[in-house]
């Protein structure tokens, strides 16, 4: 009986993303902010026609995230572009300002 071969697989090549040091910042930032506009999004349902507002505020939040990851490609891209974290940004405000105005 012959002695036993292992075949171990080789690496590729680096696996690491060559980003700017602040590509971790930007995209922790974009994460936060869309979780505090789903929120938004049921709060506003819910403080305008209760328990199915809450619902309609869920599809809005998913249809929000499903419009994110078109225009981004992927949902948290390596490279994430300004302007993207902009509209992320003022959306969140706004959506922030109507609940604050609600209250």
């Amino acid at each position: 009986m012959g002695g036993v071969t292992y075949n171990m697989p080789q690496p590729t090549g680096s696996t690491q993303v060559s980003t700017d040091g602040a590509s971790g910042a930007k995209t922790f930032t974009a994460a936060a902010l869309l979780t505090f506009s789903s929120g938004m999004l049921m709060l506003i349902g819910y403080l305008l026609i209760g328990g199915f507002g809450v619902f309609l505020g869920i599809v809005a939040a998913v249809l929000g995230v499903l419009w994110w990851r078109s225009a981004n490609d992927k949902m948290f891209p390596a490279n994430l572009k300004k302007s993207s974290l902009i509209s992320v940004t003022v959306a969140s405000a706004v959506l922030g300002l109507i609940v604050f105005l609600m209250v």
